[in-house]
């Protein structure tokens, strides 16, 4: 879609369209993930034409602009490949920045030792929250149009070893489901059913609890409220999550809420 004239144009005027005949307040682009510089590049042009195109349209209809906000990697350096900063700083209202995803016991990232799935920090390597929010603020964009984002689920492994079950344990491969993922309100409800242990690790800003063979790594409500801390101190736009339905009673989402009120 992005790398024609034509096909942006059309895309383009159908989010409009669209969000205008919802009452929508604004659109947001997930595209995970380009993976060419000239993808990369086709992003930069699509973000610039859509913000014309907002405000054409608001200028002729009368109506507020649309906002516009995109989700992108934790970095804005993804696997060497730069995102259009010029594009995304002009054409963007914010950017919903994906702090997660980070360690997973699916085969294409580590099923052969449990971690935890959205870091803030990260001592054993540069993938981290903490990491990406400062390669987007000294790649250009503004920190106040960043936004950070965190999950509102996480991520079972099984151990290999049950007596062995802190974070980078040896593990082999998912638990509990397909993919290893599980929402928070399944994770409350794993733990209280099978009295397992739960850790929050203040270093790395993550939660883990175990049972017998099974490790999960996810964030609770101390790890939520400290991101969210974080993101105040940094003068970040704001935080949100994926998603809300996964909350238990809203547990996550109102301790973000106070913390953020603070």
């Amino acid at each position: 879609m992005a790398s024609q004239a034509s096909t942006r144009k059309s895309f383009i005027d159908s989010s409009i369209n669209l969000a205008r005949s919802n009452n929508f307040y604004g659109l947001d682009l997930d595209w995970e993930y380009p993976s060419m510089a000239t993808e990369f590049a086709n992003l930069g042009t699509l973000l610039n034409e859509w913000r014309a195109a907002v405000a054409s349209e608001s200028e002729s209809s009368g109506n507020a602009p649309l906002l516009l906000t995109a989700a992108f990697f934790y970095s804005s350096d993804y696997y060497s490949l730069d995102y259009p900063i010029q594009a995304i700083s002009n054409s963007l209202d914010w950017v919903n920045v994906m702090a997660y995803d980070f360690y997973s016991p699916n085969s294409y990232s580590s099923p052969n030792l449990t971690g935890p799935p959205a870091a803030l920090y990260n001592p054993t390597s540069q993938v981290s929250g903490d990491t990406g929010i400062t390669a987007w603020i000294q790649a250009g964009v503004p920190a106040t149009k960043l936004v950070l984002g965190f999950p509102f689920y996480g991520y079972a492994w099984l151990l290999a070893n049950a007596d062995n079950h802190g974070i980078f344990a040896p593990a082999n491969g998912v638990a509990i489901s397909s993919d290893g993922s599980i929402t928070y309100s399944q994770i409350k409800d794993f733990i209280a059913q099978n009295g397992a242990t739960a850790v929050f690790n203040s270093t790395i800003v993550t939660d883990y609890c175990y049972a017998g063979t099974t490790w999960i790594g996810y964030d609770d409500t101390q790890s939520i409220s400290t991101k969210v801390t974080y993101a105040k101190g940094k003068g970040l736009l704001g935080y949100f999550a994926w998603h809300v339905g996964a909350d238990k009673a809203f547990a996550l989402s109102q301790t973000a809420s106070q913390a953020w009120g603070a």
